[in-house]
């Protein structure tokens, strides 16, 4: 730090406004001083302006100074006065120093005396003196130029006016104005330019390295300029010139929509500081940026710290942690652009034998479909781990299975989830998509199999939710299992009927049994309905007449008076619509009518269920 070289003649003129941190006193009040008080007894006596003394008292540690006599003497003084506050704000622009113990050399001592100098005008000036535009000579020797326009302003050698708060405080040696904010000289900014903390708007202005971002900044949204001047924190990724250069690939900003452009550079904006050392202690994960993705969600952004620290696996910080008065940057060797649901899964290591199996023997359908942006997806995406484990043992289709974990048509985030089924983009035949039934209950578990291990990764055309194992092809058992409306089914099917291996029948796939089913199958409400339930040798012909084999009929192929044969032998007859609140009404083998379908197609690789709310009984006259 350079030494000033008259600090020597400036010592006699020294006078008494403070530089610290907020005192705890600090009630936000200003007792009245007494007139007959000089201008350090008033401030002693005002717990507003504590740091004040308290810094007066830091500058006379050195001996070249004796602020305290000076301000004590005959005066008469203008006194502009920070408060606490503003010292505290004038602290967190200097990087290292958190309170006036880091003023402990006697070249800091006398650098804080020349600040307090700047506060300091010969004479006595009430706010009456003052007039817009006037400029008032300090102590220090630099001037300060009066506004007042909406209020009285004081401005120094910075961008901000300080703000007369409480004026016209008339002491023995003269007069007091209580403002907001400590005021600094040109030679001040100057001595402490490597030091001085600036809003990351104008760090980035001040980098020749920087100026495209810059530029972008201007040609985007015009609020964001001054969104990153305010108060924060932030921390921002900032790409070189050289990496907008790339990112633009010879086109010129102008070129980019504005709401586009607006969005890229809010996926370089963290909210909340992020330092380096942050990151390293994480090594790897998720933050959301302030861009915006599927459902208005915030987009999500990986970073990686293995080697060096990397942003979607496709920027690398290059400087790390440039400190701002309102946050931090990193500078950045890439633009990061708003990610879609395949880029996600390339950024991730954690996803690797994912991306391996949807793209194996230069395969793009998944890529392709995937990276579509006019269309939204929740992917339930599998780790490593979970491939590690699965040795399908079905040997189903790998392409099947892979798209059976996508949901095509909406953003399902966490937030949406409930006990429900969807249908994924895997096929039993064309146009009848696979089921996948979510539970709630605890935590996101899907076909009753796999468990969401970390949800929400937003991208710019759906989100993705990790799991840990990888949901294999659903039979009509798998759902039967999954779903705890049909735990008295299952019951049934298994405990209560030994003797009869209904989960070997209704498991078979391919051709390879009785398959495909068609299962209407009732609810735990429906079984309490029965006076009880019937031993197996009554049981199993009752289960059996819940199942067509040999045809997978989904709604859309009823029609009114349809038949069908089930697997105990007696026909079921359904009618449409149905009464009430019923889909469709069936009557059972023993004649029973009115029987209601809840829900239909729920879509199984080896048949279809359809849900009903009363236990079908056949004829047991036969």
């Amino acid at each position: 730090m350079k030494t000033f070289k008259h600090l020597a003649r400036l010592t006699f003129l020294l006078l008494f406004i403070g530089f610290t941190s907020c005192s705890d006193d600090d009630n936000g009040t200003t007792p009245p001083m007494e007139e007959e008080n000089n201008i350090v007894e008033a401030a002693q006596a005002t717990s507003e302006l504590s740091t004040l003394v308290a810094a007066l008292q830091k500058a006379d540690e050195s001996a070249n100074n004796d602020l305290i006599t000076a301000l004590s003497g005959d005066g008469p003084f203008t006194v502009f006065a920070p408060t606490n506050d503003a010292f505290t704000d004038l602290l967190a622009q200097l990087d290292g120093f958190d309170s006036l113990d880091d003023f402990n050399s006697e070249q800091l001592q006398d650098l804080l005396a020349v600040i307090l100098t700047y506060h300091v005008v010969a004479d006595a000036a009430l706010s009456t003196d003052l007039s817009d535009g006037m400029s008032l000579t300090t102590l220090q020797g630099s001037s300060l130029q009066v506004s007042t326009e909406g209020g009285v302003f004081i401005q120094d050698a910075t961008d901000v006016a300080a703000e007369v708060t409480t004026a016209d405080i008339e002491v023995s040696n003269g007069v007091v104005h209580i403002i907001d904010k400590v005021l600094l000289p040109q030679t001040i900014l100057d001595e402490l330019a490597d030091i001085i903390l600036v809003p990351i708007t104008d760090l980035a202005i001040g980098n020749e390295n920087l100026q495209n971002l810059v530029a972008a900044l201007t040609a985007a949204n015009g609020d964001l300029p001054t969104v990153l001047r305010g108060d924060g924190p932030f921390t921002v990724l900032a790409p070189t010139d050289e990496a907008f250069e790339t990112f633009l690939d010879g086109a010129a900003l102008e070129d980019v929509p504005v709401d586009v452009l607006t969005n890229v550079l809010l996926n370089h904006v963290i909210s909340g500081k992020v330092t380096s050392e942050d990151l390293t202690g994480i090594g790897s994960g998720y933050t959301n940026t302030m861009a915006i993705g599927a459902g208005d969600q915030n987009v999500s952004l990986f970073f990686d710290t293995s080697d060096g620290a990397t942003f979607n696996g496709v920027s690398s910080v290059v400087t790390p942690d440039v400190k701002a008065i309102n946050g931090i940057v990193h500078v950045v060797d890439a633009v990061i652009d708003i990610p879609n649901i395949v880029d996600h899964a390339i950024a991730n290591p954690a996803l690797s034998s994912l991306v391996g199996a949807l793209t194996a023997g230069g395969n793009t359908a998944f890529t392709d479909l995937l990276s579509n942006e006019e269309e939204m997806f929740t992917v339930f995406a599998p780790g490593n781990d979970a491939f590690d484990a699965f040795a399908n043992p079905n040997s189903n289709d790998l392409n099947t299975i892979l798209a059976n974990h996508v949901v095509v048509g909406a953003a399902a985030f966490s937030s949406d989830l409930t006990n429900s089924y969807v249908n994924t983009a895997a096929e039993f035949d064309v146009d009848e998509n696979l089921s996948l039934y979510i539970n709630i209950d605890e935590g996101v578990t899907l076909n009753g199999t796999s468990n969401v291990a970390m949800a929400d990764i937003v991208a710019s055309n759906g989100v993705i939710h990790t799991v840990d194992a990888v949901i294999d092809l659903p039979t009509v058992v798998t759902f039967a299992l999954a779903d705890p409306n049909f735990s008295t089914l299952v019951q049934a099917l298994t405990e209560l009927t030994p003797n009869t291996d209904f989960v070997s029948v209704l498991s078979a796939q391919d051709g390879a049994g009785s398959d495909p089913f068609t299962v209407f199958a009732p609810t735990n409400t429906a079984f309490d309905a029965l006076a009880s339930i019937p031993d197996e040798a009554d049981l199993v012909p009752i289960l059996q007449h819940h199942v067509v084999a040999g045809a997978n009929v989904r709604s859309g192929d009823l029609s009114d008076g349809t038949t069908a044969t089930t697997l105990e032998g007696d026909m079921i007859t359904i009618n449409l619509p149905g009464t009430g609140d019923n889909i469709a009404d069936i009557t059972d083998g023993a004649g029973n009518m009115g029987i209601g379908i809840d829900a239909v197609d729920v879509q199984a690789i080896n048949g279809v269920i359809h849900v009903v709310d009363t236990v079908l009984i056949p004829d047991t006259s036969n």
